[in-house]
């Protein structure tokens, strides 16, 4: 996905998205932080939280909200779903196709008119769940 015409690509903005879109981890802001002082020694935490909002709100990326939870941040701005487990709080992508239905169903029930639609699967990992039968016999 190219930037909007009136976004003005800095040379920090193209290295935050750049190593977001090599991540498949969900990063926080402050995540985001930690990694790019390697590439970036002088860029700030509010820099930061400034260009994954703005790159958010131009649809390069994705921003993951979850009450109670810091927002997380997706390089991958294709409609598509997320998993989160319950105990560790990771976050993925799922590979389903995403229902376009959904939206005109919506749509006849409430009179919006739905662009689009977010859906998020809440479960337990495999890591957690692993972890939680040895806790069992332990």
């Amino acid at each position: 996905m190219e930037a909007p015409v009136n976004l003005r690509m800095t040379k920090q903005r193209q290295v935050i998205l750049d190593e977001l879109r090599k991540m498949h981890s969900h990063p926080t802001a402050d995540e985001m932080y930690r990694l790019l002082r390697r590439r970036l020694p002088k860029i700030s935490l509010g820099t930061v939280y400034r260009n994954l909002e703005v790159l958010s709100d131009c649809g390069l990326i994705q921003k993951i909200e979850v009450a109670g939870t810091q927002k997380r941040f997706d390089g991958n701005a294709s409609h598509h779903y997320h998993v989160r487990c319950n105990r560790c709080s990771r976050l993925e992508d799922v590979y389903v196709d995403v229902d376009a239905e959904m939206n005109r169903k919506v749509s006849r029930l409430t009179e919006y008119d739905i662009a689009q639609h977010r859906m998020e699967f809440v479960g337990i990992c495999p890591t957690c769940k692993a972890g939680a039968r040895r806790d069992d016999f332990d």
